[in-house]
């Protein structure tokens, strides 16, 4: 059986560099509070909290003082700059340069029409909720109109002016059908920005071709991860016999059955999915079977 750990997978740049600046500081300090879970994985989440990272919420935040906080890849609204600055705590800004990026460029959209054109609305396609909307939001004072799929467009006012913007890891294709949908209806202005990650975007089709050439696949991922969802499903339409895991510890009898009839099992990932992580479970794969 030859077991291969896919090239593509694990953490995305972004991850890659608000963890980093984690170790970093933990490496110097011992102790590190990070708002909000660093990354969608349950065991990396773990790991630097054996190092001292503490996991806090917005009501933590507005009770700590004069504490280093990291901001996760994710980003974050302005709101919670100020609170920490109220309360003299330091930023560690793990903020993705280009979910940075994007914030700048929905903040100047917003600051250039909110007087003169305040019929324009700011559309951001993207899950409600999610951590990276919730900051892109906080860059219009929450007037941003979120919308999830392409079969939404139908709750925008097509007489008024239309600027979209996109959740960086959205799907290109949705994406697209999202702007084909209002061009269709609009009778106003319309502009619209492709602000997804090609980095993330490019990892579907990858992904897929991967799954395609092995026997049997194992993706690890965190519940938590939308990303990793989002994903998997994809995985499974290349190949029937794809199976979601967390960890090691999930490798059942039934799968290992499945794994031991392969001539070739693939090991894949999320963007917030460790290698480490893809490297344990092939490590007590190989040695169960």
């Amino acid at each position: 059986m030859q077991v291969t750990i896919d090239k593509h997978s694990g953490f995305c740049a972004g991850v890659t560099g608000a963890i980093r600046r984690a170790e970093n500081e933990l490496q110097q300090t011992g102790q590190l509070y990070c708002l909000g879970d660093i990354v969608h994985n349950g065991q990396e989440v773990k790991r630097l909290e054996d190092l001292g990272l503490e996991t806090i919420d917005y009501d933590d935040l507005r009770t700590i003082h004069h504490a280093r906080v990291l901001l996760r890849a994710h980003g974050e609204p302005p709101s919670t700059y100020w609170i920490a600055e109220q309360n003299g705590n330091t930023i560690i800004d793990g903020t993705c340069p280009v979910v940075k990026r994007l914030q700048e460029r929905i903040a100047a959209t917003y600051n250039a029409h909110k007087h003169d054109d305040p019929r324009a609305q700011i559309v951001i396609f993207g899950k409600r909720g999610h951590a990276e909307v919730i900051g892109l939001q906080g860059q219009t004072n929450n007037t941003a109109i979120v919308v999830e799929k392409p079969e939404e467009a139908d709750a925008l006012d097509f007489t008024r002016p239309i600027y979209l913007f996109s959740q960086t890891t959205k799907s290109l294709e949705d994406f697209h059908r999202l702007i084909d949908a209002i061009e269709a209806q609009r009778s106003g202005f319309f502009e619209w920005h492709d602000t997804i990650c090609r980095a993330v975007a490019n990892r579907v089709e990858q992904l897929k071709q991967f799954a395609r050439e092995q026997d049997v696949v194992l993706f690890v991922g965190g519940t938590k991860s939308s990303n990793a969802a989002v994903l998997f499903n994809h995985c499974k339409d290349a190949n029937a016999h794809s199976y979601f895991l967390t960890s090691p510890e999930d490798l059942t009898q039934d799968l290992l059955d499945d794994c031991r009839q392969a001539d070739k099992v693939g090991i894949c990932g999320a963007t917030s999915t460790p290698l480490w992580l893809m490297e344990q479970v092939r490590d007590k794969l190989t040695k169960l079977t």
